[in-house]
């Protein structure tokens, strides 16, 4: 029986906070926001969907700008759970993981008005599982991207197929943890979702193919 102080992932309150916290601050950075500011073009905030990822920077016409974003929301989702888990182990980086992916996608500092994720989820995936879980992602999402054009989709498929992938090799905790950010994965994607069963959804053509994390 773990100590009353503990969590079920078997660390003590204060860690698991810690972790969490630590995880929030790497997710909520803003690159997107970051890099159009130092490029000094338009708010992205005030364009196109008004969110944080690559997708909506892409609609800056900036495609560097947008890779950048790209990368950079990526790394703070690897990096998060990578320190965390220097500190307190595997268990402390699942937390820092969700903790991550929170910020991205409600960031603070901007009014809780942040991403989708997607960059954010793969990031964490390499993190913590490069194999089997971010290989698998990578394989699913160009797969249906290629044959379908639509990334939002790519997007959707690759976030059910990662934990499904992770129960099959018994990763039972962090198969949980991409159950629980795939839930939120398809909550943010709402919109795609209704727009992809009008047929109003738009092509990887037209937005240059940047993954859907707008």
């Amino acid at each position: 029986m773990l100590h009353p102080t503990h969590w079920s992932l078997g660390l003590p309150y204060a860690a698991a906070l810690s972790a969490l916290a630590l995880g929030y601050l790497f997710g909520s950075i803003p690159f997107g926001l970051i890099v159009t500011r130092l490029a000094g073009t338009t708010d992205i905030r005030r364009i196109g969907s008004g969110n944080i990822g690559a997708t909506n920077v892409l609609r800056t016409g900036r495609k560097e700008l947008a890779a950048a974003t790209l990368i950079g929301d990526m790394f703070k989702g690897s990096a998060a759970v990578l320190f965390a888990s220097a500190f307190w182990g595997k268990d402390g980086a699942l937390i820092a993981g969700l903790g991550a992916f929170l910020g991205h996608l409600f960031p603070l500092w901007l009014r809780f008005r942040g991403g989708k994720g997607v960059a954010t989820y793969l990031g964490i995936a390499l993190g913590l599982a490069p194999w089997p879980a971010a290989v698998a992602f990578a394989v699913i999402w160009i797969a249906v991207a290629t044959l379908s054009g639509y990334s939002s989709l790519a997007a959707l498929f690759a976030t059910v197929v990662t934990p499904a992938v992770l129960w099959v090799e018994n990763d039972d905790k962090t198969a949980a943890l991409f159950t629980v950010l795939t839930i939120l994965i398809f909550i943010k994607h709402r919109a795609n979702i209704t727009r992809l069963m009008a047929g109003t959804e738009g092509k990887i053509r037209a937005n240059s193919g940047a993954p859907s994390n707008s």
